[in-house]
């Protein structure tokens, strides 16, 4: 699914519109302007086209809302700039050698970026996973895996940073060894959510974070929205792991067909408001994906994973090594996500034996329990 659905040209800034200091410093201060979206600013520099001139426009009076020409005229360009290196970033503006390219395939691609850590050219190929923030346990285990195998091959997964399928690849791909990108939807030195705090931090100190927004932006649920785009056009594919109606992912979707990536969809139980986004995805054409093998096979672009890495997954209908008979009977009835009640009925043992061999299939790390159901864990199939 990589067709391009949208109308509008992209926005081209003019050649060396933020080249010398004076012009970065101005585009500092245009980047704090709510009023100034990408999409308005770059229809400005049409006919303003350096930085410092957009800035005089709206200080004139030229654009802008009257609060924003009068926080423009108030803000000291050197004292914005000092406020980016204080936090520890930088600015990347558009046509800056580590400004990636990608982002201009965007209608409204953000004049400059705010970055921590890395420079984003160094980090590719890139692929993006997002999914629902109140994520189902399979649905985080599965997005930690597919993000674990990718960064295993030295693909770079982006994601939002947001708690849920976002911070659960973020996760899954330092464990794998990186690389990984979170791009934020407040100020580079705001964090959020609080609880992903260490995360955050560790993607930045060996990563890169990266966000359109100046320090001090707080998060506002308007600003997510815009972040996904630049989620999706920072990489060459993106996965879906699980979204209800109207959830974010469905937003970074779009956005990727915008722009002419390849969109791929995790799918999940037609009985779970979680899997309405993935499956609506693959009915109208998204290629379904199990895990990364899935996304291996069907991206010949992207590294071969590790021979060595994953094993067989219960998807292929092999049941783990070195079972009991006992645990044999139970891990292959766990299709789905059962009761104890339910278990004990499909298998014909009796409860004590039941709750005894889950509990091993449980320490054995192939089963687990969630909200008093049980089902197997998620297993990567990446080895023939």
């Amino acid at each position: 699914m990589s067709e391009r659905h949208g109308s509008e040209q992209p926005i081209s800034y003019p050649p060396g519109f933020a080249a010398i200091e004076p012009d970065r410093r101005a585009l500092i201060v245009l980047l704090h302007l709510a009023s100034l979206t990408p999409a308005r600013l770059g229809l400005l520099a049409l006919s303003h086209p350096t930085a410092t001139a957009c800035l005089h426009a709206v200080r004139r009076g030229a654009a802008g809302s009257q609060a924003d020409r009068d926080r423009a005229r108030s803000m000291d360009p050197r004292e914005a700039a000092d406020r980016v290196r204080a936090c520890g970033a930088k600015l990347v503006a558009v046509g800056d050698p580590g400004y990636p390219p990608e982002l201009l395939d965007l209608h409204d691609p953000p004049a400059g970026l705010f970055v921590q850590g890395r420079d984003l050219c160094e980090l590719a190929p890139r692929v993006a996973i997002v999914g629902a923030r109140n994520c189902s346990p399979t649905g985080r285990e599965v997005s930690r895996a597919i993000a674990r195998d990718l960064a295993l091959a030295g693909v770079c997964v982006v994601s939002g940073g947001a708690r849920g399928i976002d911070g659960s690849a973020h996760m899954g791909a330092l464990a794998g060894g990186g690389p990984t990108v979170a791009v934020l939807g407040c100020g580079i030195d705001t964090v959020y959510p609080k609880h992903h705090r260490r995360l955050l931090e560790q993607i930045s100190r060996e990563f890169a974070l990266v966000s359109e927004y100046p320090p001090g932006t707080p998060a506002e649920p308007f600003r997510f929205p815009a972040r996904n785009r630049i989620v999706a056009a920072l990489s060459r594919a993106v996965v879906v792991v699980e979204g209800a109606l109207g959830s974010g992912s469905m937003i970074t979707a779009t956005h990727a067909l915008e722009v002419g990536r390849e969109v791929f969809a995790v799918p999940g139980a037609v009985t779970s408001a979680l899997s309405a986004v993935p499956l609506g995805l693959i009915r109208e054409g998204a290629r379904m994906i199990r895990d990364a093998a899935d996304l291996f096979e069907d991206l010949s672009w992207l590294p071969s994973p590790p021979s060595d890495a994953g094993s067989p997954t219960h998807n292929e209908g092999r049941s783990p090594r070195g079972l009991s008979p006992d645990e044999e009977t139970v891990w292959r009835v766990l299709g789905a996500a059962l009761t104890l009640d339910q278990v004990a009925a499909l298998t014909g043992m009796p409860l004590p034996a039941v709750l005894s061999t889950l509990s091993r299939l449980e320490l054995r790390g192939v089963v687990w329990e969630a909200g008093g159901r049980y089902e197997r864990r998620f297993r990567p199939r990446l080895s023939s």
